[in-house]
């Protein structure tokens, strides 16, 4: 039977490293949002513009969980190993919290802008979609009590499901939408894109958020190996024969 590791093993001291450097480089992110990124035009919301910062990593993040997702589930099928079933879960979870921050986020933003919290237009409808499916996805892990069994089956909904992120991410380019293209390099003639200063803060807040996913991932799978152990010794206690009483 397998036992936790120490808290001070070199993995939990990684882990605290990476969230400190994470949560270090999200505050310096949020910094350069107020600081020295400038406002945008009216027309792309001015001050409100600025939880772009926010909403696109966010987006990025979604994209990268659900691909680990993907890449783990048909790893898992071929291989029934227990660590590809546990990541796949554990980037499903992360990736359903960031993708209903994108969906917070754009609302936000496009109700001064568009006039509208919500639009029926293809990127906004296949991010919705594909938030509906990983939640799915969380909601038939909770269904069976045969983590096996329960395992293939949410694989296949992984692998299905991440079929809509070229989906979402190429709408824009598909079909006609309010949704704009995406950032893109400032163009002088037509008064549009990110210059240096907002180029400079798009990365490092893609950065530091990126960093915050892997110190999340890396925590929530920690914590599945914890459960599992946690089921082990439980059902080794239950398997284990009563005590005989002691003679009088």
């Amino acid at each position: 039977m397998s036992t936790s590791p120490p808290a001070s093993s070199p993995q939990s001291k990684a882990v605290a490293y990476l969230g400190t450097a994470a949560w270090v480089s999200v505050a310096i992110a949020v910094v350069m949002m107020f600081v020295v990124a400038r406002e945008a035009t009216d027309a792309m919301g001015g001050q409100l513009q600025r939880i772009f910062y926010v909403h696109v990593p966010s987006a990025w993040l979604a994209y990268l969980a659900f691909a680990i997702v993907f890449i783990c589930s048909i790893a898992y099928l071929r291989t029934n190993a227990r660590r590809w079933d546990l990541l796949a879960h554990s980037a499903a979870e992360i990736g359903v919290v960031f993708t209903t921050l994108v969906l917070i986020t754009g609302p936000i933003w496009a109700r001064p802008v568009w006039g509208t919290w919500w639009q029926w237009d293809a990127r906004l409808t296949s991010t919705l979609v594909l938030w509906l499916t990983y939640v799915g996805y969380l909601f038939l892990r909770g269904l069976s009590s045969d983590p096996s069994r329960t395992g293939r089956l949410a694989a296949i909904v992984g692998i299905v499901g991440f079929f809509d992120v070229p989906i979402v991410h190429y709408s824009v380019n598909w079909w006609r939408t309010l949704h704009p293209l995406g950032p893109t390099i400032a163009d002088p003639t037509r008064d549009s894109g990110l210059g240096g200063p907002e180029l400079i803060t798009f990365f490092i807040s893609l950065s530091a958020f990126t960093l915050l996913f892997a110190w999340l991932l890396a925590l929530r799978v920690r914590l599945g190996h914890l459960e599992d152990q946690a089921a082990e010794v439980e059902a080794w206690e239950d398997a284990a024969p009563a005590a005989a009483p002691a003679p009088t």
